[in-house]
């Protein structure tokens, strides 16, 4: 609700001690809007602050052919917005929580997490089929080993070929005829308007997604209470106790986000359900379980059930991919 009187405009301005926040992101189109989206939202949250969005080229934007893991997955698309984070050249970046290696830089943490868009991968068909009518031989576009993975175990008599751009370019190459299919987060295409193009949405049980898929991450520097103050009515505590658990889960495989590695947590009330996958590239082995805890111990949550698909055999599925 807006501020009807000077005073209460004073005491907003105050309460979070910043008149000014200059929010980092990466250039693409998708970026752009989730940094958008979070800055109307702090807009409505505190009336008198100043919001400057500040674009920085990342690794990851300016090389959009080599695959996605030949390049190195660790920074790809946070390296340069952490450096002008350290540099004091903004206060704060957004970024898709999946893009977000599990070890930050020194002097950088998760300040806020707002509350997440659907985890889904969705499929997006030339010629409106779903994924089990495509023909046999069909190529299938993703730049995802994960994906493809999952994807190989329903059907192995597809092409599976690799696809980089940004969501715009991606789908511009499936109707000039490149891919009779591509597959991408949902939630991208959501936050894109773009959700009409969706063929068909995979069920975590069919395709689980990628970690931390569908939740942004609003970054800092660590002992900046002022803007942690700032953020802090658009965070959403579900939210992060759910990327929490996923994220624990994927430090102890030791993964980034490149690799065949996915899992899904949901909060219903004070508990906290994950399930984690670990998968081989050509989808021959695979270890999956869950596991249910309190909420309040997401991050235990998700080390325990690292532990337990190492016990069941993932680490040798992950050796051997390094192996490759």
């Amino acid at each position: 609700m807006p501020c009807h009187h000077l005073r209460d405009c004073i005491i907003s301005a105050y309460a979070t001690g910043m008149k000014r926040l200059v929010i980092g992101t990466r250039g693409s189109k998708l970026a752009r809007t989730q940094t958008e989206w979070v800055a109307d939202r702090l807009r409505k949250a505190h009336k008198t602050l100043a919001i400057e969005i500040k674009v920085v080229r990342t690794t990851g934007d300016r090389d959009q052919s080599t695959p996605l893991p030949a390049i190195g997955s660790k920074g790809l698309f946070t390296q340069e917005l952490d450096q002008e984070l350290l540099d004091g050249k903004i206060d704060c970046a957004v970024h898709s929580m999946k893009d977000l290696p599990t070890d930050l830089p020194d002097g950088i943490t998760i300040l806020a997490v707002p509350d997440r868009e659907q985890p889904h991968d969705a499929l997006i068909s030339r010629e409106g089929l779903r994924f089990l009518e495509l023909p046999r031989g069909a190529t299938v576009g993703t730049g995802s080993i994960r994906r493809r993975a999952q994807l190989r175990c329903i059907r192995d008599d597809l092409e599976y070929a690799d696809i980089r751009g940004n969501v715009d370019t991606r789908i511009t190459k499936l109707t000039h005829g490149d891919y009779q299919a591509i597959i991408l987060a949902a939630a991208g295409l959501r936050r894109l308007g773009l959700e009409e193009q969706i063929t068909e949405m995979f069920e975590p049980s069919v395709v689980l997604p990628a970690v931390g898929q569908g939740a942004l991450a609003i970054t800092g520097r660590k002992g900046d209470k002022t803007t942690r103050d700032t953020l802090r009515p658009i965070g959403d505590l579900n939210t992060r106790r759910s990327v929490t658990s996923e994220r624990a889960f994927l430090s102890v495989l030791g993964g980034g986000c490149h690799v065949p590695i996915a899992a899904h947590a949901r909060v219903t009330g004070r508990q906290l359900q994950l399930e984690g996958l670990v998968i081989a590239p050509d989808g021959t082995a695979r270890v999956r379980d869950r596991i249910t805890g309190p909420a309040k111990d997401a991050a235990m949550l998700g080390v325990q059930l690292g532990e337990r698909l190492l016990k069941l055999g993932a680490g040798s599925i992950l050796q051997s991919l390094n192996q490759t």
